[in-house]
């Protein structure tokens, strides 16, 4: 499957908030967790217009996003999902090349997140490595994996 990549546009919200919802979910979380991160996981207008968030469409319809910032010298990566019907198909990978094409053109000097620890080993993959622990922003005292690929 080989996506095309463009900017989201404030209309793209409804559809990468489902997706990123549908994405997290498929990690195996309960309805307890998810409803805990729905807010979290939202993508709305404002999002869009704050961040920098591209979007991988395939037949016409979102297959993965990400949302980036850079902060300091760091590009800080808010979110990378992918829809679990094409997990697996190299759409990951297509938005990291992009997401690392921005941190170059931006003059990063590091990719840094904080993992789903169900995807450590997709971004350790990409060059990442754990660093520490940073609190979850919708669970209370769930700890995540902080991650960082210097460029």
């Amino acid at each position: 499957m080989s996506p095309t990549l463009r900017p989201a546009a404030a209309a793209d919200a409804e559809a990468l908030s489902d997706l990123s919802f549908r994405s997290k979910a498929s990690n195996g979380y309960d309805a307890e967790f998810m409803d805990a991160c729905r807010e979290e996981l939202a993508v709305t207008a404002r999002t869009i217009a704050d961040g920098e968030i591209w979007v991988a469409e395939a037949h016409g319809k979102p297959v993965g996003f990400f949302d980036i910032r850079l902060e300091n010298d760091a590009l800080e990566v808010y979110s990378l999902y992918v829809d679990p019907d094409v997990k697996r198909a190299g759409i990951g990978r297509t938005l990291w090349a992009a997401l690392e094409e921005r941190a170059v053109a931006m003059a990063a000097k590091a990719i840094e997140l904080d993992a789903d620890p169900a995807a450590v080993s997709f971004y350790t993959a990409m060059g990442c490595a754990v660093i520490g622990e940073a609190p979850s922003g919708s669970i209370p005292g769930r700890m995540l994996p902080r991650m960082r690929k210097w460029l």
